[in-house]
């Protein structure tokens, strides 16, 4: 159908600055935007505040002005204008008066974003504020009222948004409904900006940026490693032992890695760098068997086995000796040491290179070694080979001094070598380095504990520190290892606090402790990080402050979207915490139930302002659910991070006035859920067909505590009744 002159002139295609293109229908008021694959579209809209609030018209330009639209008022007179004024990559709209008019009114855009190829997008905030208290996380691809950008970790474009009143609600996959408002008059001049960022994150944070490749790691890997308890110490049988007893108190929660640490010839003695690092060779009164049984014992336990290398260097003078053209020397002749080895490799060797690849084949396809914990990276510590390889004064004595990515090739090596099947942690690593390219995960943070040292309060405060300050890469370009969790010799509250700054963001989770030696309560809070939820960051920048409330954002498919609030007390003496509803990005007219976890308490109603008491170093971590009036889940006590992965199909059936739920149980282990009693309701009774079931009204909820015993294998049916009063 051929389209009329009317028609053709009242959609005006107008071609602006770097990639935006824009089209507006003045039938409709419609106007679209598009650059690439993103497409926004919607209706533009003013409401004058004289006369009643007449909305008055958008139109195109009346006077052969390019690159702007009238808006007129009801009479048909133009009073001012939609300004595009060019600006490289930014598309911006100004709204102004005519020339000495005067009125005041509300311009609005309600438009839908639509992002093509759109595999891994999700809404989240890029602009940072001063006095931020709020460190904001997402799971499921949760919405804030904070959000002001839309990501797309796939092709790494940020497609940020600018208004006085903005709001980005996710529709489904690739799809995202757009409100931005804002007044003109008087003092008031509305602007909305569209800007897409292109290679966000490698311009900014993470120049070797590649998208996490979940092949590997579908779900954030966990498991146990010696060093944070045996250090330099631990044999196979000591490995094998904690095994066992992770097999029994871990595996069912989804613990899956056995990682072996200090393992090599000369390896029972610190420093690291007088370790035999990179020729293979075991050390056998530790490993008296060898590394390719340790790996087959670990397996026969049904967890996978892991392995730490440290192979930037060596304290072998034997092979230093056969190898010697292989590492650096300074200008009198002199080997180079560094925090890997007192001989330091040399990575612009190719032979060298080989060697590194050829040692990580063996112990990965002939060991059968299925994770890589590979130390020394980029990240902290000065005396790491990516520090010394960047200094001009060693990078003279390169066997090529001209290589400018000498750290690099020994990474990519290291990810040759193990295969792309295998699991590799850069310790140590950093986003900001080549890491990023090659390995699925990176150390954030520093050692929680250093050698045969207790651990301590400093320790926590930093895992806490480098956290917030790292997390922003997290579940986008790598996943976060925040170091192992060590519950073993801390106060209960701040045992609480590292749990929490571990499980809380989804980080990698790996435990230390001696597991024999840790109480039944020690060993319910590593279960209770398990298995760890994929948690990404709300904000995409980095934070450099102890902020004191964190806040996981949560869409749940049946419990819709709430927020798990931990108020933190960094501080020496109790403290109350608080935030209120715009800093935590949830609607301030809502009526909230909360619950806290850690004690096990339910809160009753909440609004507008959420605060906590908190004991010095002590956590609180709040569940806020939207109240309904009826009975509704609140929480329990399976998961730090309260994703409810483990209660599903719920129902409330206000004609017979009962509560119905399918929950799912490890086996020996009980489980206990708060459903909220809401004034005007009795409670009943409680059943579970296939679990024992216990229960207790207790601060105006029920709690219902169920079990299965060892023969039990189907999920469980709850039924919860109730009476009105």
């Amino acid at each position: 159908m051929k389209k009329t002159l009317a028609t053709l002139l009242t959609t005006i295609p107008l071609f602006l600055f770097a990639d935006w293109n824009i089209n507006f229908d003045e039938k409709t008021s419609t106007l679209e935007a598009i650059n690439g694959g993103v497409s926004i579209k919607g209706k533009l809209n003013f409401q004058a505040y004289r006369n009643g609030g007449n909305k008055w018209k958008i139109a195109n330009s009346r006077d052969g002005v390019k690159n702007r639209m009238a808006i007129v008022d009801n009479t048909g007179d133009v009073q001012g204008y939609i300004v595009f004024p060019k600006k490289t990559d930014e598309l911006q709209m100004l709204f102004y008066h005519r020339t000495a008019q005067a009125y005041r009114g509300l311009m609005s855009y309600n438009a839908t974003i639509t992002i093509k190829d759109a595999n891994d997008t999700f809404a989240c905030r890029s602009k940072a504020q001063d006095g931020e208290r709020v460190f904001s996380l997402n799971y499921g691809n949760a919405d804030s009222k904070t959000n002001d950008s839309v990501f797309n970790a796939q092709k790494d474009e940020l497609l940020q948004m600018s208004a006085k009143n903005l709001c980005v609600k996710t529709l489904s996959k690739g799809k995202y409904a757009l409100k931005m408002s804002g007044d003109i008059g008087e003092s008031a001049q509305a602007k909305f900006i569209f800007d897409l960022q292109k290679d966000y994150y490698k311009n900014r944070y993470v120049p070797y940026y590649k998208p996490l490749n979940r092949t590997n790691v579908p779900k954030t890997p966990t498991g146990w490693m010696s060093w944070n308890t045996y250090f330099d110490k631990a044999t196979a049988e000591d490995n094998l032992a904690e095994a066992r007893i992770g097999q029994k108190y871990l595996q069912p929660f989804g613990c899956e890695i056995w990682s072996i640490e200090s393992w090599q010839g000369n390896s029972d003695k610190l420093p690291v760098r007088k370790f035999y690092n990179m020729n293979l060779e075991v050390n056998d009164w530790q490993f008296p068997k060898g590394m390719k049984q340790l790996a087959d014992d670990i397996r026969a336990l049904g967890f996978r086995p892991g392995l730490w290398m440290a192979p930037f260097g060596t304290g072998n003078a034997e092979f230093y000796k056969a190898h010697k053209d292989w590492f650096l020397h300074d200008k009198q002749g002199n080997p180079i040491s560094c925090w890997n080895g007192l001989y330091t490799l040399d990575p612009t060797v190719p032979e060298a290179r080989k060697h590194l690849e050829n040692i990580f084949r063996i112990a990965s396809k002939d060991w059968g070694y299925e994770f890589f914990k590979i130390d020394g990276m980029s990240g902290r510590s000065k005396g790491y080979c990516a520090h010394l390889y960047e200094r001009p004064e060693i990078k003279a004595q390169f066997k090529n001094p001209k290589c400018p990515n000498p750290f690099e090739l020994c990474v990519k090596a290291f990810r040759d070598g193990i295969g792309k099947d295998r699991i590799f942690l850069a310790c140590q690593g950093h986003t900001s380095g080549p890491e990023a390219s090659y390995a699925e995960m990176a150390r954030t943070g520093a050692d929680i504990v250093h050698p045969n040292k207790p651990v301590m309060w400093k320790n926590v405060t930093l895992q806490g520190r480098c956290t917030i300050n790292q997390v922003f890469t997290h579940n986008i370009s790598m996943i976060a290892d925040p170091d192992t969790l060590l519950v073993r010799e801390l106060p209960l509250e701040e045992a609480r606090t590292t749990a929490t700054i571990v499980a809380l963001p989804g980080q990698l989770t790996f435990f230390g402790d001696r597991l024999a030696k840790l109480s039944a309560d020690q060993m319910k809070m590593l279960q209770q990080t398990l298995p760890v939820a994929i948690v990404r960051p709300m904000s995409l920048y980095p934070y450099f402050n102890m902020l004191p409330v964190w806040n996981l954002n949560v869409k749940h498919k049946e419990l819709g979207q709430y927020n798990v609030v931990a108020f933190m007390n960094w501080d020496d003496d109790e403290k109350l915490i608080s935030a209120t509803a715009d800093e935590l990005g949830i609607c301030d007219k809502q009526d909230y139930v909360a619950f806290e976890f850690w004690t096990q308490t339910y809160l009753g109603d909440m609004k507008k302002s959420f605060s906590q008491k908190v004991p010095a170093h002590g956590t609180r971590l709040v569940v806020l659910m939207p109240k309904q009036n009826n009975p509704q889940y609140v929480g329990s006590d399976r998961h730090v991070a309260q994703t409810a992965q483990e209660i599903w199909n719920m129902n409330w059936d206000s004609i017979s006035n009962r509560y119905t739920a399918y929950v799912k149980l490890v086996k020996d282990f009980p489980l206990t859920i708060c459903i909220s009693k809401p004034d005007g309701f009795n409670f009943v009774s409680a059943k579970a067909y296939g679990a024992k079931c216990k229960s207790k009204v207790e601060n105006g909820a029920v709690k219902i505590t169920l079990q299965k015993d060892a023969k039990q294998t189907d999920d469980v049916r709850i039924e919860l009744q109730f009476s009105r009063k």
